[in-house]
């Protein structure tokens, strides 16, 4: 690798696309799919229809047409593809699951909405909600969406149905994107920097917001192309709801870096004339959360901590995992602080709850679901089940499970359960054959031979299948394909099965999963789409140690072994300087210089940042004087190649 590309391949950005794949014909809906789905019908109590006068209650206005689109005429936001097959008039089709058709139904109502006085949201724009809280002056928003456009499509109904008024303040509940990437829609850095609007945070969002996604980005960002569907068709046999909303926005997300961390629980502040006491809820739904209590309109703003579902313990993109039993104790505080008083609660996915009794009830019911999932759990882990085992076994009680808001539309007990035991016993569960177990690879052809060659193995599977036990074919034929991937036999019917699996989730994420798994072993793997994992201004925020730790998961062992040497890197204009050593096949970083560097580089963090956006080269940055390299250069160029490239689409169905 010559010099000019040592710092501009850093850190890998990746674009993102809308569905447009042409795929192979979905199948129907088998009669046990059928059947699972009207047991469904029978189970849940569809005849409470509470929750749809609650998604319409306060509507002050809906647009027909509902397609938003960035500066270069790409749609970036698209409700009307889903409005072609999903509406409130429409029974669920056999392909969807009766309870999320019911959630994508809800999630589908769309508008300007009035919560209580002075604050208001605009829902359907976006996979969360942008809220809107009326000051003296002007507006504070809450959790601007993930997008620049969508959020200022939600600015801009609301000036012109309210009157328009300037953004005064904007507060992030927490550290996940569609919570603060289209902040660059609403305000301007500028009159942030100015000190005109307030920019408020929880406590260390900045370092997780950044960091969150670039250590283990590739990996994740792929794993969400599976979790939020964005691939998929939009039909009744692909994408209907992503449990927290429809989807997700394409906009390129932005930041603005906050003017104010709160930093501990009874924090208030006023601004604009109005008053806010914060609740911090670390470790829940996010590493940096916190929820918002208005004492004027006994309003209660709950972040991500209480939606009108069972959240994540851990999401199927891959995260580190969440604590039911925090999650749950959070909660608890926050009925005991305010319970007596809070009249409306609202968040930032779908609608709001009023009347203090039902905010009560609604509080009591969430907090025991995450304190359910728990303590049930650990109760059967120590008795020596593990996690599938756990998974199989437990059920939540009645008034548990017959709640609407704590139905598995995004999180599901089966995956919450085995994310309990996970954070207490790790991956191993305790049974010597799975300590050293073989890899898919590996294994593939051994059970092949075992079930007596791929052809017995078929016809049994498509016995099992004919029979509907979809999960078990599902565990038998992945043996096949990754023993002889080129088996199209075997690779069209596990897509079947996962077909099939996918009609009957509750879970959003779970059918995307199913449907995206169908679709790669019938047409391949994509070649475009996914999430933006590390944008511009995310590149910007990026302090040089969480660079330089990006590149350290980067560094090819390999390729490093054997060799030890030390690079000194000096930042001006924050006036920090960094020395790497490579060593073991290791890289580390220290604030302390080493004399005794092989090579230096002295440049301003701008023009690293301009390097890696790819604004400028690293032949041009030293020809105009704001790169200077001193010493061996050929010892960095060196070590930038030994860093890998990660490929983003990397098969998961098949080896």
């Amino acid at each position: 690798m010559t010099r000019t590309r040592l710092i501009a391949t850093a850190v890998a950005a990746l674009c993102v696309t809308t569905p447009a794949i042409a795929a192979t014909p979905s199948k129907p809906a088998t009669p046990f799919t059928r059947q699972a789905n009207q047991q469904v019908l029978q189970e849940l109590p569809f005849a409470d229809r509470q929750d749809f006068e609650d998604a319409q209650r306060g509507l002050i206005a809906s647009e027909d047409v509902v397609t938003i689109k960035d500066a270069k005429g790409n749609v970036v936001w698209d409700l009307e593809q889903y409005k072609k097959y999903i509406g409130l008039d429409k029974a669920a089709p056999d392909t969807v699951n009766p309870s999320l058709w019911r959630n994508a139904q809800l999630s589908l109502l769309n508008g300007l909405f009035k919560v209580t006085d002075r604050i208001y949201q605009v829902r359907g724009y976006d996979l969360s909600n942008i809220t809107f809280v009326q000051g003296d002056t002007g507006w504070i928003v809450f959790d601007p969406l993930i997008s620049p456009e969508t959020a200022r499509a939600g600015l801009d109904l609301i000036n012109r149905q309210l009157g328009k008024r300037p953004v005064v303040a904007v507060v992030y509940s927490h550290s996940h994107v569609d919570h603060y990437g289209g902040v660059r829609g609403i305000v301007d850095a500028a009159e942030v920097a100015a000190g005109k609007v307030q920019i408020l945070a929880p406590e260390h969002f900045t370092e997780h917001a950044v960091s969150e996604n670039v250590i283990a980005g590739n990996a994740m960002a792929r794993r969400a192309v599976y979790m939020y569907g964005a691939l998929l068709p939009r039909n009744a046999q692909g994408g209907v709801n992503g449990g927290l909303g429809m989807t997700t926005s394409t906009g390129l997300a932005g930041l603005i870096l906050p003017t104010r961390e709160i930093r501990k629980t009874g924090e208030e502040v006023t601004i604009d004339g109005v008053r806010m006491v914060f609740q911090m809820t670390p470790g829940t739904e996010a590493p940096a959360e916190m929820n918002t209590w208005f004492p004027q309109f006994k309003a209660l703003w709950m972040a991500e901590n209480a939606t009108n579902t069972m959240h994540n313990i851990l999401t199927l993109r891959g995260a580190q995992v969440r604590d039911a039993l925090k999650w749950a104790g959070y909660l608890n505080e926050t009925i005991e602080t305010w319970g007596g008083d809070v009249e409306v609660k609202f968040q930032s996915h779908h609608w709001p709850r009023w009347g203090n009794a039902n905010v009560l009830d609604y509080f009591k019911k969430q907090r025991d679901l995450y304190k359910y999932t728990h303590d049930q759990s650990v109760r059967l882990m120590n008795q020596g089940y593990t996690g599938e085992e756990i998974s199989e076994m437990i059920k939540l009680p009645a008034e548990l499970s017959n709640f609407w808001p704590n139905r598995g539309y995004y999180g599901t007990l089966r995956h919450n359960s085995r994310a309990v035991y996970q954070r207490y016993m790790g991956w191993y569960n305790g049974n010597p054959s799975n300590l050293n177990n073989l890899p898919p690879e590996m294994v593939g052809p051994k059970y092949v031979e075992f079930m007596g060659g791929e052809a017995a193995l078929l016809k049994k599977a498509r016995a099992s299948f004919d029979k509907g036990e979809y999960r078990w074919v599902a565990e038998v034929l992945k043996h096949a394909v990754f023993a002889n991937p080129k088996n199209a036999e075997a690779r069209e019917l596990l897509a079947d099965t996962l077909e099939q699996l996918g009609y009957q989730a509750e879970s959003g994420p779970w059918r995307s999963v199913y449907l995206q798994g169908a679709y790669e072993l019938r047409n391949g793997v994509p070649s475009a789409g996914g999430t933006q994992t590390a944008t511009p201004d995310t590149i910007r925020a990026m302090s040089p140690a969480m660079l330089f730790d990006y590149l350290a998961v980067r560094l090819n062992a390999g390729k490093a072994a054997g060799k030890k040497y030390a690079i000194n890197i000096d930042f001006p204009d924050l006036q920090q300087a960094y020395t790497l050593s490579v060593e073991n096949a290791v890289l580390n970083h220290t604030r302390k210089q080493w004399p005794q560097a092989d090579v230096s580089l002295s440049m301003d963090k701008a023009t690293l940042n301009a390097i890696q956006l790819k604004e400028t080269s690293l032949e041009k940055a030293v020809a105009d004087g704001k790169l200077k390299i001193t010493g061996n250069a050929a010892v960095f160029e060196d070590f930038m190649a030994s860093l890998d490239s990660f490929d983003f689409w990397f098969n998961i169905v098949t080896p």
